[in-house]
């Protein structure tokens, strides 16, 4: 039997003080280091021009390579699953609420000591009447062990989108992580605009909401990036600055479509902390070819490409793409054979499910460690934690707009003022 893996006396304190009520509860005897998102965040600012996948969790392989990377490179990370690909209409195996408990077996499993949040992305908020049904589900997310969100209402106008954050924040723990978005992420049109961020975050703030993060609309789409137009670096920066003076840092989705050079000028020029990484984790998984930042490769007739002996089983590969083929399920859409296809790639032998495990690490690894400069993360999240004593380390910033400006007359009357275009209807619940 392999010797039983050794604590130091600063972790085991750690897990003492740093993990939060709901997690403690769940998993009382765990030793995986399972944190709020706000102290993801945290340790990123605290190292300066570094940011961390998110990692989405469509499949335990892409959980276990993420999670296998992050501790070679000490960095901290986020294991997160949206609304639309984990909820109640699922097309993934891995859910808002069977997340965490994914997560803590890996780690205990494994031995991973790294600080990790789990974060429900895309919690989507699509009209008014959606809100009743969000505030009676959010709690269940956070009794199943989430440890952050973002709340996305970006779909509907400016001061609903307000509106709506506002209403379900008593819902999500003060501790939680809080991501929230403006301009809904749809590709290079409708981007979003200092103006309305600046006015969906100042109105938060009036009401002490601080969030860790804001997504923004900035030239990114989901998926696989057929383009090449990308992030607008110049536009997120300038959002950004609007922004200091209220503690919101960056999340930035679809990053899939970037190259690493795009992707390093994010981090070194704007206040980026998370980036979301999905198609690429999915792609490398099944041993699909991909370029260097983990975009799909297709073939003449658009099709992406399967490398021999990579990935998972030709045999189970044939059988995907027959399921596709039956289904109507374009390539850009083979997200959804995760939920039919988990257990039969599941059921494979192990030295398949292994190297569909490694290509998922060795990926994860070189964004972590060359391109998002997350290494050495680990630590510096250990060591704020310890310096705190809490699972908690509170907002970034403290209430500076007078609430008086911000009642519910006033936001419906100030956005009526701005100017903004959300771009043409598409399919980016992701």
């Amino acid at each position: 039997m392999p010797d039983p893996i050794k604590y130091s006396p600063e972790y085991n304190k750690a897990l003492e003080v740093g993990r939060p009520p709901n997690i403690k509860q769940l998993f009382p005897n765990s030793k995986a280091l399972i944190v709020s998102g706000k102290y993801i965040d945290r340790a990123m600012l605290k190292k300066g021009k570094a940011m961390t996948i998110a990692a989405n969790a469509r499949s335990s392989f892409i959980m276990r390579g993420t999670l296998m990377a992050a501790q070679r490179a000490d960095a901290a990370i986020i294991i997160e699953i949206a609304r639309s690909e984990g909820g109640r209409a699922a097309y993934c195996p891995t859910s808002l609420w069977n997340m965490a408990r994914q997560v803590d077996a890996i780690c205990n499993e494994l031995g991973i000591t790294i600080p990790v949040a789990i974060h429900a992305d895309h919690f989507v908020i699509k009209k008014p009447d959606d809100l009743p049904l969000a505030k009676e589900e959010i709690p269940t997310l956070f009794e199943a062990g989430i440890t952050s969100i973002a709340i996305d209402a970006s779909h509907m106008p400016d001061d609903q989108n307000l509106l709506a954050n506002i209403e379900v924040n008593p819902m999500i723990p003060a501790w939680a992580g809080l991501e929230t978005e403006v301009g809904e992420i749809k590709g290079k049109l409708g981007l979003s605009t200092p103006e309305e961020a600046l006015f969906l975050i100042q109105g938060l703030n009036a009401y002490n909401i601080i969030p860790d993060w804001i997504a923004l609309n900035n030239g990114t789409t989901h998926g696989i990036e057929a383009s090449g137009t990308g992030i607008n670096v110049e536009l997120t920066r300038e959002i950004h600055e609007a922004l200091k003076p209220y503690g919101t840092a960056g999340a930035q989705h679809g990053t899939s479509g970037n190259d690493s050079d795009r992707l390093r000028a994010i981090i070194s020029e704007t206040s980026t902390t998370k980036a979301n990484v999905a198609t690429a984790l999915q792609m490398v998984s099944w041993g699909l070819e991909v370029n260097e930042y983990g975009n799909a490769i297709l073939d003449d007739n658009g099709d992406v490409i399967k490398k021999k002996d990579e990935g998972l089983s030709e045999t189970m590969w044939q059988e995907m793409l027959a399921t596709a083929k039956d289904q109507g399920i374009d390539p850009g859409n083979y997200k959804k054979l995760n939920r039919p296809f988990e257990n039969s790639l599941l059921a494979q032998p192990k030295e398949i499910r292994d190297r569909m495990i490694k290509a998922v690490e060795v990926f994860a690894y070189d964004l972590l460690t060359n391109v998002f400069n997350a290494q050495g993360t680990g630590t510096i999240t250990l060591e704020e934690i310890l310096k705190t004593g809490s699972h908690d380390p509170g907002p970034k910033a403290k209430v500076i707009e007078d609430p008086d400006n911000w009642t519910r007359e006033k936001i419906i009357e100030k956005a009526a003022m701005i100017t903004s275009d959300k771009g043409p209807d598409g399919d980016y619940d992701e």
